[in-house]
């Protein structure tokens, strides 16, 4: 885990060990043994969903293959489900939520189920039972396959009026979620990145009936996301940016501004003039770096009210700036 800075930094959420840990315990396994260990957010959820997938077909189905023809069925309901509450800000909903995305409620704990702790089910305080996903992540997940699965059903169609390409639809989804002002399409958007990859579908081939194509679409998105960086966005979103620019295995921004972290001289950033991208970069390389933020020393910036605005992420996640 720790060759990977960006999954590495996020074991702090319990959620994500649990997570993790079911998808190398399966990887590292014999029959799992050639396989690739997972080095992006996306790739490590892909994985925990196949894998979850075939559990499901032994543990409530009592099979050793997968019917993918229901497994296709659950994944398209639950990630209807989740990405009409994504949208709505809802974290928990109640029957007739999943009346509406075609769930059977009588059926829910077999849901709860792609396949062992993805849904869950409480009862709440005189309002029957209500239904939530075991993590936000897990949702929001669930939600991007769903945009992603069903922007290509809608444009393969030989006779389908729909001609808007991949990169299209993320350029969309980026503005989407820049324009959110709590951030909650943030994680939403680096899945849906993530899956746009041919690597990530390669993954979930079995559970997928088209593909799209990445090759041009790869690189149009990631110019579209760097030019949004120019853009002077708030610290928070830039960093978001840079995440999913980390998604799509683009990591040219970050290296431009590495080589002035790397040159060991103390004050090699005081007096510098970066831009709004190279900030944001900088940041992200902070925030991202190997060493522990316990003391965070400014003197080796520019004492000016545009550093410190830029530097505060950094601040806030040390114990001690000055």
């Amino acid at each position: 885990m720790k060759s990977s800075r960006s999954l590495y930094i996020m074991c702090h959420i319990p959620v994500f060990c649990w997570i993790s840990a079911t998808v190398l315990q399966r990887m590292l396994s014999e029959a799992e043994s050639q396989a690739q260990i997972p080095k992006t957010l996306t790739q490590m959820f892909t994985h925990f969903l196949r894998f979850q997938t075939k559990l499901k077909s032994q543990k409530y189905d009592g099979k050793c293959e997968v019917d993918l023809q229901q497994a296709r069925k659950s994944l398209e309901s639950l990630g209807k489900l989740a990405f009409q509450q994504l949208e709505k800000g809802n974290l928990i909903f109640y029957e007739e939520d999943l009346r509406e995305c075609d769930i059977d409620v009588r059926e829910a704990s077999v849901y709860s189920g792609v396949c062992t702790q993805i849904f869950r089910e409480e009862f709440g305080l005189n309002l029957g039972k209500v239904f939530s996903f075991v993590h936000l992540s897990v949702q929001e997940f669930l939600a991007a396959l769903f945009k992603f699965l069903s922007f290509l059903q809608q444009t393969s169609g030989r006779f389908s009026s729909f001609r808007t390409s991949v990169s299209d639809l993320l350029k969309s989804e980026v503005d989407k979620a820049l324009q959110s002002e709590n951030g909650h399409l943030d994680l939403y958007l680096r899945f849906l990145l993530g899956l746009s990859l041919e690597s990530s579908q390669t993954i979930l081939r079995d559970l997928m009936t088209q593909t799209g194509r990445s090759s041009d679409s790869k690189q149009e998105i990631v110019e579209y996301i760097k030019m949004k960086i120019r853009e002077n966005l708030s610290p928070e979103k830039s960093i978001n940016l840079f995440h999913c620019l980390n998604e799509l295995n683009d990591h040219s921004l970050v290296q431009e501004v590495q080589s002035y972290v790397k040159r060991g001289d103390e004050s090699s950033l005081s007096g510098v003039s970066l831009s709004p991208a190279q900030w944001s970069a900088l940041v992200f390389v902070l925030l991202n770096s190997e060493e522990k933020l316990d003391e965070f020393n400014l003197r080796s910036y520019d004492r000016s009210d545009e550093c410190l605005l830029r530097l505060l992420p950094v601040i806030k996640a040390s114990r001690k700036a000055e």
